[in-house]
């Protein structure tokens, strides 16, 4: 690997089954970020989960050996916060959401209320501090009109003996219960993060390679916005899976140390 030229001048990586798992870097990871880094090859990390900020997910990546900056990774609250902006300056959030995740949104400058007649937009998202009156103040908020928008509609955040609904179920008690549909989501395979993820990297989407091991999400988003697709074997997608599927990738690489 390290006596070649990367093949493209960018790459957007996904992070569990790509990168790592768990705490555990994959085989290669480390060596092959290394050599992309020294062809001056820029590299953005993408992850879908809204549970922590951009710097959390940088510091788990330096301590397993990859040394990275919170600018190095996009996840789904950025791609989201990047669309409110450039749609909705100044509207109020009403955001259901963990404590980290509202300190981030307020941190960036945007305005949070929880007083129903206020609420411009309600986002959703995971939270393992979901109450009734979080779900009814959303509820009352969307009945009076306001915007409905979410990080993502990821089933894989961990929810501890299952009692408290993930990102998809906050989204489908909101849409059941208000007759609303969920306007926007802006996690994977919406094309929004990807794009976030483009505008980080400062590479045209034509000379970026995106690399991930989901084939619905991963893959599918990259074949969406025009990117070549590396599919790993290393997470959830196996060879059976892949010959299966009507979405295919441009490349399929046995691990992140095969990246072309």
């Amino acid at each position: 690997m390290r006596d070649r030229t990367p093949c493209y001048e960018g790459y957007i990586y996904d992070l569990d089954g790509t990168i790592y798992l768990g705490e555990r870097l994959l085989p290669g990871a480390q060596e092959t970020i290394a050599w992309l880094r020294s062809h001056r090859r820029p590299v953005v990390f993408l992850s879908n989960k809204p549970l922590e900020p951009g710097s959390a997910y940088a510091a788990k990546l330096t301590r397993l050996g990859i040394p990275t900056t919170a600018q190095d990774v996009v996840n789904s609250t950025q791609a989201l916060m990047a669309y409110l902006r450039a749609t909705h300056p100044g509207k109020r959030l009403y955001v259901i959401g963990e404590p980290a995740l509202l300190n981030e949104f307020a941190a960036e400058g945007f305005g949070l209320t929880s007083a129903q007649d206020e609420i411009d937009i309600v986002v959703a998202a995971f939270d393992r501090t979901l109450t009734y009156d979080k779900l009814n103040t959303a509820y009352q908020a969307l009945m009076r009109g306001a915007g409905f928008v979410a990080t993502n509609s990821d089933r894989s955040c961990p929810v501890e003996g299952g009692a408290i609904p993930d990102c998809a179920g906050v989204i489908a008690f909101l849409e059941a219960t208000t007759g609303r549909a969920c306007e926007l989501i802006a996690g994977k395979p919406s094309p929004l993060i990807l794009s976030a993820a483009l505008g980080r990297l400062g590479v045209a989407k034509e000379r970026a390679l995106m690399v991930g091991d989901r084939l619905a999400t991963d893959i599918r988003m990259g074949c969406d916005l025009g990117l070549d697709t590396a599919l790993v074997l290393t997470g959830v997608t196996t060879s059976d899976t892949l010959l299966d599927s009507d979405i295919q990738p441009t490349h399929v690489l046995e691990s992140v140390a095969d990246t072309p």
